[in-house]
C-alpha cells in the first residue's frame, strides 16, 4: 500500500528503518533479558534527529506531526517494542506541553526534548485510577507561588529515567475530575522520588517505576493551562498519542509477520517447506492482511490528527483498539507458525506476543476505547 508520504517522509521512514535494522535488532534481545534502559539507542535517535519529528521548527523540532511520529515508531516496533516505547513515551509526555503550554513553557522546555537531550514522562495512572482516571488521589496544594504535590503515580513509562514530567494532580477535591490540574515537574525537583521499578511481562527494555511527591514545591510558572484543566489535558493527549501505540502495535504485528514468513519458507516438514501448505499460506495471508488493514487506518487517524479536526476521539480511539487487536492476533499466530520453537526465547516471536499484550492495556485498555467509540456514536446520532 503506499500512504502517500512527502519525500520528506519517506526519509524519515528509511532512517528509522536502518536504526531499527542495524541498532536495535541486534540488541533486543539483550536489553529484554537485562531489562535495561536502552540508553544508547536513545542518543543514536538523538543523533538522528528523530526527537523532534512531531514538533514546531520554532522550538527545535523538524515541523511534522502525528504522523511522522507514527512512521518512526512503526519502524523502530518491527525490531524492538520496548526500545520503541522509550521513544514514542517521551512523546507522551511532551505533548501535553505542547498543546497547553505557554510560549514560555514551550520555549524552555521543547527544544531539549525535541533534540532528544531529554526524554519526557507521563504521570497520570496510580494504583486506585487506572481506566478510571477521574479517580486520582494526588494532590497540589496552593502555597504562594507554589503548589505542594504528594501522592504516587504508578506504571509510568519512562519513570525515572526521564528529566520532564507531566504530572495531573487533584487542586480541588470537591470538584472531582473537574479539579485536576497538570504540571510540568523536573526530574530533581526536592519532594520527587522514584519508587519501585516493575518487572514486566513485555516491552523489558522500558522503564516502567512509581513516581513518588513528598510536600514536591512545584512554582506556579509550571502549571499547564489553568486550574481544574488537567483532566481534559489528560484526555486531549491521548486523542493525540494513542495513534502512536496504534504504530506501535503495527510495527511488532509487521516484525512478527516478517518472521513467521521467513521461517515458513525455511522450516522442511514432510520434504518441503510448511509455507507449501495451505494452512499456512491462510495464516500469512490473514495476518498481512489484518497487518495492512490496521496501519491504513493508523496513518488515516494519524492524518486526521494533523488536520486540525477538532473532533478525533472516536477514530483515535478505533486505531488504537484495532491496531492492538490485530498485534495481539498476529503475534500469536506467528508463535504458531513456529511451532514448538516459537515458545522459546531462542528465537524472537515470543518476545513480539509479550510485547504486543501490554498496547491493549496502556493509554486506555480496550474496554475503554470501545466505551469513547460508543460515546461519541451517540453523540452524533444526537446531533443529527
Amino acid at each position: 500500500m503506499d500512504y502517500l508520504f512527502t519525500e520528506n517522509q519517506k526519509m524519515i521512514q528509511e532512517l528509522a528503518r536502518q536504526i531499527a535494522t542495524e541498532k536495535i535488532a541486534p540488541v533486543a534481545a539483550h536489553y529484554d533479558e537485562t531489562e535495561e534502559f536502552p540508553w544508547p539507542i536513545m542518543k543514536i535517535l538523538s543523533e538522528s534527529d528523530l526527537f523532534g519529528v512531531y514538533i514546531e521548527e520554532k522550538y527545535g523540532g523538524t515541523g511534522g506531526g502525528a504522523v511522522d511520529l507514527a512512521i518512526v515508531t512503526e519502524e523502530l516496533s518491527k525490531a524492538c517494542g520496548g526500545i520503541a516505547v522509550c521513544y514514542a513515551a517521551s512523546a507522551l509526555g511532551t505533548y501535553p506541553i505542547i498543546l497547553y503550554g505557554n510560549e514560555e513553557q514551550k520555549k524552555k522546555y521543547l527544544p531539549d526534548l525535541a533534540a532528544g537531550k531529554k526524554i519526557a514522562a507521563f504521570g497520570l495512572t496510580e494504583a486506585g485510577a487506572g481506566s478510571d482516571a477521574g479517580a486520582i488521589a494526588t494532590t497540589a496544594k496552593k502555597d504562594g507561588d507554589y503548589y505542594i504535590l504528594n501522592g504516587t503515580k504508578q506504571w509510568i513509562t519512562n519513570g525515572g529515567e526521564a528529566q520532564i514530567y507531566t504530572v495531573v494532580a487533584i487542586t480541588d477535591k470537591s470538584k472531582g475530575p473537574r479539579g485536576a490540574s497538570a504540571f510540568i515537574v523536573e526530574k530533581g525537583t526536592p519532594g520527587f522520588t522514584f519508587g519501585k521499578k516493575e518487572k514486566k511481562l513485555g516491552i523489558r527494555a522500558s522503564t516502567t517505576n512509581e513516581l513518588i511527591f513528598t510536600d514536591c514545591k512545584v512554582h506556579k510558572d509550571n502549571l499547564l493551562s489553568r486550574e481544574g484543566s488537567g483532566f481534559i489535558v489528560a484526555m486531549k493527549t491521548f486523542d493525540q498519542s494513542r495513534p502512536g501505540v496504534a504504530a506501535q502495535a503495527v510495527g511488532i504485528a509487521q516484525g512478527a509477520l516478517d518472521h513467521a514468513v521467513k521461517y515458513a519458507k525455511e522450516r522442511v516438514q514432510f520434504g518441503k517447506p510448511i509455507s507449501s501448505f495451505q494452512a499456512i499460506q491462510h495464516m500469512l495471508a490473514d495476518m498481512a492482511t489484518q497487518t495492512e488493514a490496521a496501519r491504513a487506518l493508523v496513518y488515516a487517524t494519524a492524518r486526521l490528527v494533523d488536520s486540525g479536526a477538532a473532533k478525533i476521539s472516536k477514530a483515535s480511539a478505533m486505531s488504537k483498539l484495532f491496531a492492538s487487536d490485530v498485534a495481539m492476533k498476529v503475534t500469536t499466530d506467528a508463535i504458531q507458525i513456529f511451532g514448538g520453537y516459537g515458545y522459546m526465547r531462542d528465537y524472537p516471536v515470543e518476545k513480539y506476543m509479550r510485547d504486543a499484550k501490554i498496547t491493549q492495556i496502556y493509554e486506555g485498555t480496550n474496554q475503554i476505547q470501545r466505551n469513547v467509540i460508543a460515546l461519541e456514536l451517540i453523540k452524533e446520532s444526537l446531533s443529527k
